[in-house]
């Protein structure tokens, strides 16, 4: 396995919200000391988990300062900037640069759909504006189109842009991405020994909310050539993959159960337009949960 940069496993963690809606920075620092304390590298901040379409820049700069202080030396720090417009995600990037976080996540440009020259124009502007390293997120089943091989074939050759998070369902992928000399990570957690089978450096997760310490283990035992082990690992942490990323709000709404249940939070609130998971939603995860052993 090659250089992981921000580190093997990240989760892109959850933001804790007040029953009214307002931001609870306690609780989003409770979130990311428990993440790195049970085996997180590092922790994504205000991407799809943290509900960003939902926070104002002035609340993802709080939650940004209540990650980072509550993370310390012991984690990297990635901040997600990606919005559908570039003078928003510009902001979003110096404001970061300010914070002091580690690195940027930016996520393909959504609803308005730019060509390759748009897309372009959108990630240089926001790379150029924070002297911060930046980790593309490709996810077209939430922006409704993948970054296509010409524009990943143009970045590759600005340093800035060091890394991928890959989540098009396409562990392949992986490998002409690793040869333009990108980093890797798988973004769909049930895809994850196929990303690291084919290159990949480790993973940006969901189910780390619930699984760090045996996603860690996981990607250590494949980095090690124990592959068997890391089959073995893998296989019982399937009842979780399916509880977390199974039902129709995943993400969000389930990293939130998850933690409730884990007794990190007291509530499951997100915002609109995402709702609570229900009670037998819950029960659902739980049982998940419980089948790999993880509560």
């Amino acid at each position: 396995m090659t250089s992981a940069p921000y580190g093997r496993l990240l989760t892109a963690m959850a933001t804790a919200f007040h029953s009214d809606g307002a931001v609870d920075l306690d609780g989003t620092a409770r979130i990311a000391a428990h993440l790195v304390e049970q085996g997180n590298d590092g922790v994504v901040v205000s991407g799809t988990t943290g509900e960003s379409p939902t926070t104002t820049v002035e609340e993802d700069a709080e939650i940004l300062r209540a990650v980072k202080d509550a993370v310390g030396d012991r984690a990297t720090v990635v901040a997600g900037v990606g919005t559908n417009a570039t003078a928003h995600s510009v902001e979003l990037a110096r404001q970061a640069e300010k914070v002091g976080v580690d690195a940027m996540l930016l996520v393909t440009p959504y609803y308005n759909k730019p060509g390759p020259a748009g897309m372009l124009h959108h990630f240089t502007e926001v790379a150029g504006a924070a002297d911060l390293p930046v980790m593309l997120y490709d996810v077209p089943g939430r922006t409704g189109q993948a970054i296509p091989a010409p524009v990943y074939e143009q970045l590759a050759a600005d340093d800035r842009f060091t890394s991928v998070k890959h989540a098009t369902g396409d562990p392949t992928a992986t490998v002409p991405l690793t040869q333009l000399g990108y980093a890797v990570y798988s973004g769909d957690d049930a895809l994850v020994l196929g990303y690291l089978a084919h290159g990949a450096v480790g993973l940006v997760s969901v189910v780390g909310h619930a699984a760090a310490g045996p996603l860690s283990r996981l990607i250590g035992q494949f980095e090690s050539g124990d592959h068997a082990a890391a089959l073995a690992t893998y296989t019982s942490l399937v009842p979780a993959f399916g509880a977390v990323m199974g039902v129709t709000h995943y993400g969000a709404t389930t990293a939130k159960a998850a933690l409730q249940l884990l007794g990190v939070l007291d509530n499951r609130n997100v915002r609109g337009p995402l709702v609570p998971l229900d009670d037998a939603e819950v029960d659902a995860l739980r049982a998940g949960l419980a089948a790999s052993g993880l509560l």
